[in-house]
């Protein structure tokens, strides 16, 4: 199971240090190379509507190896995107590909995390993180020494890929029901999803909800992603290999937090942890865009992946806790608008880019952690004893 965490991480995220370089060698504007990263998100949520059926007829332990290695194949496809279009294109089955492994992986995480009866989510996407650091550590060591995108993005989907199949004679057997009746949801912390009264209206408003955490998380995660190292290299005048750092620390610092996150949320509960993390992002962001340097900027986004680690699984385990869903339904409503979000924000950040400058919009970044913390209710308290 942490292999295909790994895989999922490592994979695209080798590619996002050398974007600067997709974006000069296609001559793009920033709010044209927006519009194509955005295409990941339009293709993430087509298919991501489709993935609980996916997972629900197929299972987990059969949908996630298959689409790691598509998204594998897909990343490669990157470096022979020769046109705006063509990139758009790629980006599209990138997204695609890896909504639907996301979703596969975590919601046989969330089996294994039923069977234990306590929290794993964390630990889970903490080896996400560590795959996404190793991906980027490559990209950006990749960039600096000049290796050309097509065999630094092939080699790694070639290994990516193999560990995918690896890993999966090693998932869990049966279907994705099999630990739901005899999970301990009192030790998982998900007293609000189980309250009696949460039916109808207020089970989609409370999905919701949560949807907006979970993409307020990762919307703060791609703004690392797709801008910080522009950020640093157009605008604060970083070499290339150091322009990788704001993606790399904010993905290495992310996965201490998810290390610790389990432990932490056993002991304070989901909501206490997300409004901590919340304040920590949002205030190290403020005061490094008040502060342009390449040093406190590094620093901010390293503070920004340590706060926001425990946000998107903490989401995840609520919405999957809710009773009377489908498996996989509740993933699929949070998955849903989490990607909606995310189709809008690169091409908004792209906009107030072309307008102003990144640095107004990563802005986004303390406006995403002040609504966390508006929203934060929506997580569960601090769980009961179980003893």
């Amino acid at each position: 199971m942490a292999g295909l965490f790994f895989a999922n991480g490592a994979l695209f995220a080798g590619a996002v240090p050398r974007y600067p370089e997709v974006k000069g060698g296609l001559d793009l504007s920033n709010a044209a190379f927006g519009a194509a990263v955005a295409a990941y998100g339009l293709g993430a949520l087509v298919l991501g509507l489709l993935a609980g059926a996916l997972v629900a007829r197929f299972g987990s332990a059969r949908v996630a190896p298959v689409t790691t290695v598509v998204l594998a194949v897909s990343v490669v496809l990157i470096a022979a995107a020769g046109s705006w279009g063509a990139l758009v294109v790629v980006l599209a089955l990138a997204g695609a590909a890896d909504s639907t492994a996301d979703l596969a992986v975590n919601a046989h995480g969330l089996r294994v995390e039923r069977l234990r009866g306590r929290p794993v989510l964390n630990s889970l996407h903490a080896v996400w993180s560590i795959g996404a650091v190793a991906g980027g550590a490559v990209g950006a060591a990749a960039a600096g020494a000049g290796v050309p995108l097509g065999w630094h993005l092939g080699a790694a989907a070639v290994v990516m890929a193999a560990l995918a199949v690896g890993c999966s004679r090693l998932l869990l057997p049966g279907g994705d029901r099999a630990e739901r009746d005899g999970a301990a949801p009192a030790a998982l912390g998900d007293e609000p999803a189980r309250s009696p009264g949460a039916r109808g209206p207020r089970v989609v408003g409370a999905l919701l909800v949560l949807g907006v955490v979970a993409a307020m998380a990762q919307t703060v995660e791609e703004a690392g992603a797709t801008w910080g190292a522009v950020y640093l290299r157009e605008e604060l005048g970083a070499p290339a290999a150091v322009a990788g750092l704001a993606f790399i620390v904010l993905q290495a610092t992310q996965t201490v937090g998810r290390l610790v996150g389990d432990r932490a949320v056993a002991r304070f509960g989901d909501r206490a942890v997300a409004r901590a993390g919340a304040s920590l992002a949002g205030t190290a962001m403020a005061v490094a865009l008040a502060l342009p340097a390449v040093g406190t900027t590094v620093a901010a986004f390293g503070a920004v992946g340590l706060g926001i680690g425990t946000l998107i699984p903490a989401s995840l385990r609520t919405a999957d806790a809710v009773p009377g869903l489908p498996p996989g339904t509740g993933l699929v409503v949070v998955g849903t608008v989490l990607r909606l979000v995310l189709l809008a924000n690169p091409v908004v950040v792209g906009l107030v880019a072309d307008a102003a400058s990144v640095r107004a919009g990563l802005v986004v970044i303390p406006a995403a952690a002040a609504l966390v913390l508006l929203l934060s209710a929506s997580l569960p308290p601090r769980p009961r004893p179980t003893s």
